[in-house]
């Protein structure tokens, strides 16, 4: 009896905590707070997103820090941001740390300069001796190059060097910088003791050495955004080049002069499309064309080709130039990317032409009514004649 009695109480007091807390949750809609019974969680009722949030306060904040640790950002307007909202909250942040100030990276002073060994791993310069007193730059170039690609300085001049005298005679010694490596090796075994014009040339790497005391003055300053070998090692690659200056691409561009009269295309505006024709099947006799053009007012009858290689534009001004072409002799040329042969028609002429076009018009249309006109006469001629 006693136990059942307990029980009894027990299910009192359970209904009288919930209704209680029933109470508090109904208050809560009103800006009021709710504690979550199982975690003892508070949370606040926000009335515009309509939804329950955790509050924030010094306890939520050491339970939080407790199981997930400090969070220092990294950029001080998010950390000004963050402080100022704790703020607003009433919530104090005495135990934040205090910002460290950045730590700015030391740069890296430079060495002094002073004279240092080369690797004999990185050393690609090699020393010639037994030279010919007669040889050239050319023929000392012609020489190394069978072992590689010799390397260029900022003028881009292969780096090569010959040793003269006090008088300005050729020692018979030289000084070859190659691109690679392996140039030096391969240098070492074709190169080395053979013969050149009936002298034995001998072939070592280079090994330099200091004369007296080092003076950085006298080193001659590098040129600015210039890196060694570039542009260099586009050479070790497969392609075929071509060697050379380097041309225009405005020399794939044909000039021709005297095709055309412009006074022909007022009588026959179509004459414009058959010399355009001729042109473009007569040039791609000598290789690929990609655009024709044709200057109708130009006073000197004005054509372009533009061809796709710089061979067939040479062959072409080869063999087009002094030719005939409808009573007229052509002259062919290479365009020189400046000179505009296209003429803008003038106001005056602008009208001219409008005025030519309507007459042009009005006399086809009185011709076609003659011929109408004749053909009804006769209709009616042959009817007559039927019923007669």
């Amino acid at each position: 009896m006693a136990a059942s009695e307990n029980t009894d109480i027990d299910e009192f007091e359970f209904q009288l905590r919930a209704q209680q807390q029933f109470q508090k949750t109904q208050e809560s809609s009103d800006g009021q707070t709710y504690t979550d019974p199982t975690d003892g969680t508070v949370y606040e009722w926000d009335s515009q997103k309509k939804a329950w949030f955790p509050k924030i306060d010094a306890a939520f904040l050491a339970a939080y820090h407790s199981n997930y640790g400090f969070y220092q950002p990294d950029n001080p307007d998010e950390q000004a941001g963050t402080t100022s909202e704790t703020q607003n909250t009433g919530v104090e942040t005495s135990d934040k740390k205090e910002e460290e100030p950045p730590q700015t990276k030391k740069k890296r002073l430079p060495s002094n300069p002073g004279w240092f060994e080369v690797d004999e791993d990185h050393n690609t310069n090699v020393y010639v001796s037994g030279l010919p007193l007669d040889i050239s730059q050319d023929e000392f170039h012609t020489l190394m190059s069978k072992c590689g690609i010799i390397m260029n300085d900022d003028d881009g001049c292969p780096k090569l060097k010959l040793y003269h005298d006090i008088n300005g005679r050729l020692k018979g010694d030289g000084l070859c910088c190659y691109l690679k490596i392996e140039s030096v090796q391969l240098a070492l075994q074709l190169l080395d003791q053979s013969d050149y014009k009936g002298n034995t040339i001998k072939i070592e790497q280079a090994k330099f050495q200091m004369k007296g005391s080092y003076d950085p003055s006298l080193k001659k300053k590098k040129k600015p955004n210039k890196k060694k070998g570039k542009g260099q090692e586009r050479q070790l690659d497969w392609r075929e080049r071509k060697e050379g200056p380097k041309r225009s691409k405005y020399d794939r561009i044909v000039i021709f002069k005297h095709l055309f009269d412009p006074k022909e295309f007022e009588e026959d505006a179509m004459l414009i499309n058959e010399i355009r024709d001729d042109l473009r099947d007569e040039c791609q006799k000598f290789g690929e064309v990609k655009k024709v053009l044709l200057f109708d007012r130009h006073v000197d009858g004005v054509g372009s080709v533009a061809f796709k290689d710089f061979d067939a534009a040479d062959q072409c001004v080869l063999k087009m130039n002094s030719r005939w072409y409808g009573g007229k002799q052509l002259e062919v040329f290479i365009w020189d990317g400046t000179t505009n042969y296209q003429v803008e028609e003038t106001e005056k002429e602008r009208e001219q032409r409008i005025k030519q076009w309507e007459q042009f018009l009005e006399g086809s249309t009185s011709e076609e009514t003659k011929e109408t006109e004749s053909q009804q006469t006769k209709t009616n001629e042959s009817t007559e004649t039927t019923h007669s």
